[in-house]
């Protein structure tokens, strides 16, 4: 890999996305939108808000950057772009390295307005500090950056890439612990949902959202998050294809 090739990788793709005000406006926009939906169905309850607008807080970020970061790249693949980039010294990691930091750039905007609104806007009450909160919020929109560019490899048109989210996304959404802790499920589906990055996504705005400090459990739950995403960026520079089959 070369920082230079990296560097202007990501360049490349924050250029095209600047000219796609659709991808920007749902990436930017559309978290700070359910929330602010969400904020007022529990306009009565506002506690209910508070329980759970942490844990969605991450969610959403990660939703919606898996689906811009897949279906993008995989555009790139069909088009002939990717296999025009890599017939250059352009390795895949340098590739994949690009992506991510491109798209980790609008994460970060798209963390913080989301974090700002939740808290200073729609009054989501937290014990913990707001900066662990956008930390924790961030590092689920790259995890989701990274599923994204991980499961376009095996897509092979934007429809399949959109299929892949019921696949990836919901059997997590399902068993994080939003609906019901995950020690009272059924045996197995609490070990299952001890290997999915989102669980501990939510456990780690869960920590947040009840203690004023950093416990060991959040800088655990950091760790894992952080460190799925690295892996799923690391197997996506492995299976990247050239073009589609």
């Amino acid at each position: 890999m070369s920082t230079y090739r990296t560097l202007a990788s990501a360049a490349r793709v924050l250029r095209q996305l600047r000219h796609d005000s659709r991808s920007i406006a749902l990436m930017i926009l559309v978290p700070c939108v359910m929330l602010l939906l969400l904020r007022y169905v529990f306009d009565g309850s506002p506690q209910t808000f508070d329980s759970i607008g942490a844990s969605l807080l991450g969610i959403f970020p990660l939703i919606t950057m898996f689906l811009v970061t897949s279906i993008a790249t995989l555009r790139e693949r069909t088009s002939g772009t990717l296999e025009r980039l890599l017939a250059m010294p352009l390795g895949k990691g340098d590739l994949i390295a690009g992506y991510a930091l491109a798209f980790g750039a609008l994460a970060v905007v798209q963390s913080t307005l989301a974090t700002g609104l939740a808290l200073w806007v729609l009054g989501l009450d937290v014990t913990g500090s707001a900066w662990l909160l956008l930390l924790i919020a961030l590092l689920d929109a790259l995890l989701g950056t990274a599923l994204g560019l991980f499961v376009s490899a095996f897509a092979a048109s934007e429809f399949q890439a959109v299929q892949f989210m019921p696949a990836v996304i919901f059997p997590q959404l399902l068993l994080c612990g939003l609906f019901a802790p995950r020690d009272t499920m059924q045996p197995v589906l609490e070990w299952i949902s001890h290997a999915l990055p989102m669980s501990y996504a939510v456990d780690g705005m869960n920590e947040v959202l009840h203690h004023p400090d950093i416990t060991g459990d959040f800088v655990r739950d950091v760790v894992i998050v952080a460190g799925c995403a690295l892996l799923v960026l690391t197997l996506g520079a492995a299976t990247l294809r050239r073009r589609t089959a």
